[in-house]
């Protein structure tokens, strides 16, 4: 992998990351753009012990342009977009971070301080109406080895707590650009989700390990290789909802092996795939990397994937509504050993 680095007209990062072969990245961003905006402003809810971001400028964020006008294709002549030319894989600062370390504006009192952190766009491909389920394998091995650089720089910056990387791919899910692209957050805090998991270790340290040899003998399983096992957990909140777990215990992307970056590629292509051939449409979902925390539970955490669709049906949706926003309790509509047959069936078995 190769990796370009050049600022952007604004003073941002942007990294281009190519394959050997490809054609060297150059092209300068000749906009005028106003300086990046300040970090958002953290402020704690004691009864709840969360942190909540409070970033008031991301309400200007481009929201669904036309495809001659996205920020996130190549810029050409006629439209100068966030990516100055051809690529293959890049990430950016986010013009609308949650968190950033532009900080010098944010107050500081008790309970609220600044969103120190990174917030980072990355463009799996550059073309706008492709997915990452039409990537090829040597494609996602090259983004695999991009989470897992970026992995490594944001765990370094000051105040980085947790890295997060995530896409959201469908308009039922809000995402704001339709061209293919995650982010990769890098949190100045622990996260409530991956909070309670670390609790939980405190007191069974092997809960990861007890977890996936259940569910490697159960009916639960989707596809696996001699690497990965891609599962329906047993108390699924999601219609649709598959864990990607590594079979060694390790606690982020950067300590996977080649042949585990390798072996990954094939199995998650085959359940993105066969999560569009659900009900022969594509299948709005997001993915989402736990990894463990950069200072805590680097022995007992296990990094994995857990992808998710509220699509239930055709034409339904699994609605967040008063149980699940207000109190916290899902209610699903679909069983995980029925969500797993499906998807199980939806194509020839993997191989």
């Amino acid at each position: 992998m190769r990796s370009t680095p050049i600022q952007l007209a604004d003073g941002r990062e942007l990294i281009y990351f190519d394959l050997p072969g490809d054609p060297p990245r150059q092209g300068e961003d000749t906009r005028e753009l106003p300086p990046p905006p300040p970090a958002s402003e953290l402020r704690f809810d004691p009864m709840r012990g969360d942190w909540v971001a409070v970033a008031a400028h991301r309400q200007e964020r481009t929201f669904q342009p036309p495809s001659t006008h996205c920020p996130l294709c190549p810029s050409t002549p006629e439209f100068r977009s966030e990516v100055p030319g051809p690529y293959r894989v890049v990430t950016f600062e986010n013009r609308f971070p949650s968190f950033s370390d532009r900080t010098s504006e944010n107050r500081i009192m008790p309970g609220i301080r600044p969103g120190e952190g990174r917030a980072e766009v990355m463009c799996f491909t550059p073309d706008h109406e492709g997915s990452f389920a039409e990537l090829d394998a040597r494609d996602v091995r090259l983004v695999l080895d991009v989470w897992a650089a970026r992995t490594e720089a944001m765990s370094a910056l000051p105040g980085v707590e947790q890295v997060f990387p995530f896409e959201n791919r469908g308009e039922e899910i809000g995402v704001t650009l339709s061209h293919p692209h995650g982010q990769i957050y890098g949190y100045p805090f622990i996260p409530p989700n991956v909070r309670q998991i670390l609790l939980y270790l405190e007191s069974d340290p092997g809960a990861f390990g007890y977890r996936l040899s259940r569910e490697q003998s159960d009916e639960r399983v989707v596809a696996a290789n001699e690497h990965w096992t891609a599962f329906v957990p047993r108390a699924a909140r999601w219609p649709f909802e598959v864990h990607f777990y590594p079979h060694r215990q390790l606690p982020d992307i950067p300590a996977l092996t080649e042949e585990e970056r390798d072996a990954f590629a094939p199995l998650y292509l085959d359940v993105l795939r066969r999560f569009d051939a659900l009900f022969d449409l594509p299948l709005p979902y997001i993915a989402a990397w736990f990894q463990a925390p950069v200072n805590q539970a680097r022995e007992t955490f296990r990094l994995h994937l857990q992808l998710f669709s509220i699509r239930r049906a055709p034409g339904k949706l699994k609605y967040l509504a008063a149980s699940e926003s207000a109190m916290g309790t899902f209610i699903n509509d679909v069983s995980p050993e029925q969500a797993a047959r499906m998807l199980r069936d939806a194509l020839p078995p993997f191989t």
